[in-house]
């Protein structure tokens, strides 16, 4: 897991080879007026979702986890929204098999920590990183953009 601002993104180009094109793209949309919803940036390996929608309750956000694709999580618009973070090896307690069409997975196991993004900043979660998003209070409109790794 990476958490840091949107300014800092060029430092973590060497990560993953579609970094630096994700971080590009999102630096040259004006996302606070994109239509929600699924929008390819490059096929199927750079894609991002558009959403807006209310933050859940600590309790009602589950941990999850993907195999695919790495998330770059980025607050446009709202307060903040607090992010439930696990390492994946330590997870426990799967809700249901994993979902190779949607590739995702939920648990039911605690967050070991919390933390707190806000406009103009991002989180990189990778496949070894349990996260549970949308937690807070109130309304967010922001982006995860997937990047196949």
């Amino acid at each position: 897991m990476i958490f840091d601002s949107l300014k800092n993104s060029a430092l973590y180009y060497g990560v993953h080879p579609r970094l630096k094109r994700a971080f590009e793209l999102v630096a040259a949309t004006d996302w606070s007026t994109m239509e929600p919803g699924i929008h390819e940036l490059e096929g199927r390996d750079i894609y991002v979702n558009v959403m807006e929608r209310a933050l859940k309750t600590k309790d009602e956000a589950k941990l999850e986890v993907h195999d695919e694709y790495i998330d770059i999580q980025v607050l446009v618009s709202g307060n903040c929204e607090a992010f439930g973070w696990s390492e994946r090896s330590a997870l426990e307690k799967p809700r249901e098999a994993f979902s190779r069409e949607k590739d995702i997975q939920f648990f039911d196991d605690e967050p070991q920590t919390y933390y707190t993004l806000r406009p103009g900043q991002f989180t990189i979660l990778f496949p070894e990183d349990g996260h549970a998003p949308m937690v807070g209070e109130g309304t967010v409109r922001k982006i995860i953009v997937k990047v196949r790794k």
